[in-house]
């Protein structure tokens, strides 16, 4: 059953080497406020793209204009190159899945799936059909009479995803999907999500303020702030090559050094950071030989010792030693996060795996300490 839809799914998608879903220059605006500021995005067919950001953002706002239920003042969306953006909900091939699932409560969760099927005008046979097979897509055999409240919140997080694939959408849109679940749930169910979307092959674009979340499901990822896009990428480079400070401080936890480049060696760029000292960097492309700067290293990139490391790195640059003293440990399980003020009164955060069940090489509070990084481990940005 599973292969039928999947095969009426990807039947539709869009034409080789265009995007299924363009975004060109966006704006909506309430009253004097810009929710969305000429905003541009290409989403590919197939692919799972997240949407991730602070509150107020834009990004909710952006998929509800992806699905109709706002309008944008300028700009245009094209899905499989037609302008949809003037087309009312019902009328798209888009389909969206809300936070809070938004069930109807005096339905059983057959007539739930088949709520959209019926107003849609489908023959009863084919609706039956259909219900079937949305049931056995979401494991949800057996619960078919039931109402949403005898129902846990997975099980009624699956009868709304089951409704919103019912109608074999182009595209589905999600707004914060998981974030009703508990922590242990969340990550099952993530995983089921991820299997289920690359077995339909079907466009994903989810609404996260959830940065795991995102970047464990996610094919790319756009970054949000202020109604404008700040940047788009993997996962991968996201986290380890930020195009601004605002996204490396946004994504993940960061140790930013500010300073002025002092000059450039052989590839690196050597940062003079007042309270820590020089800090040698990879020089990022087109980056200048003067200025202001921030040196960030994401804190798992930092390694301590009781005394400095005697080897350089394997391609002869000197690695950054930087001494000072444990202030603080947070113990997380599987990893342990040391705060480490530098003798020049800047802060650090080392995170340092626990590979040993017991402390006996862990580090004390007020423990003398040499936090040391190789310059291809730190991204220099802009202040």
């Amino acid at each position: 059953m599973a292969n039928a839809i999947s095969s009426t799914i990807t039947a539709e998608t869009g034409a080789a080497g265009s995007p299924l879903l363009r975004i060109d220059a966006v704006t909506k605006k309430f009253g004097g406020f810009t929710a969305v500021d000429g905003l541009s995005l290409d989403i590919k067919a197939g692919e799972f793209f997240a949407l991730l950001g602070p509150s107020g953002c834009g990004k909710t706002t952006l998929l509800r204009m992806l699905a109709g239920f706002e309008t944008p003042d300028a700009g245009q969306i094209l899905l499989n190159g037609s302008d949809i953006a003037p087309m009312l909900p019902h009328q798209r091939p888009v389909n969206m899945m809300f936070q809070n699932y938004a069930l109807f409560p005096h339905l059983t969760v057959r007539d739930n799936i088949a709520f959209g099927l019926k107003r849609a005008g489908l023959p009863r046979k084919e609706i039956k059909a259909r219900v079937a097979e949305m049931v056995a897509l979401v494991r949800l055999e057996g619960l078919e009479k039931r109402r949403p409240d005898q129902l846990s919140g997975g099980q009624r997080q699956r009868v709304a995803l089951a409704r919103a694939l019912a109608r074999r959408p182009q595209l589905l849109l999600l707004d914060e999907p998981l974030g009703a679940l508990d922590k242990k749930l969340r990550e099952n169910t993530q995983r089921e999500l991820l299997e289920l979307q690359r077995r339909l092959g079907l466009t994903f674009v989810v609404v996260t303020h959830d940065q795991e979340e995102a970047m464990t499901m996610a094919d790319r990822i756009g970054v949000m702030n202020a109604g404008k896009l700040e940047q788009v990428a993997t996962p991968r480079h996201l986290y380890e090559e930020p195009v601004s400070r605002w996204v490396a401080e946004f994504v993940g936890d960061i140790n930013i050094l500010e300073g002025q480049i002092s000059r450039r060696d052989a590839g690196r760029l050597m940062v003079s950071v007042p309270q820590a000292g020089i800090v040698a960097a990879v020089a990022p492309q087109g980056a200048s030989d003067s200025g202001n700067a921030c040196v960030a290293i994401r804190p798992e990139k930092i390694r301590l010792s009781r005394r400095a490391p005697v080897s350089d790195t394997a391609d002869g640059h000197a690695i950054n030693r930087l001494e000072g003293a444990v202030s603080d440990i947070g113990y997380l399980g599987g990893a342990s996060i040391y705060a480490v003020r530098l003798d020049g009164g800047a802060m650090l955060r080392a995170s340092l795996a626990n590979t040993a069940r017991l402390d006996v090489d862990a580090f004390g509070v007020g423990q003398r300490v040499v936090a040391w990084f190789a310059p291809d481990d730190c991204v220099v940005l802009g202040r």
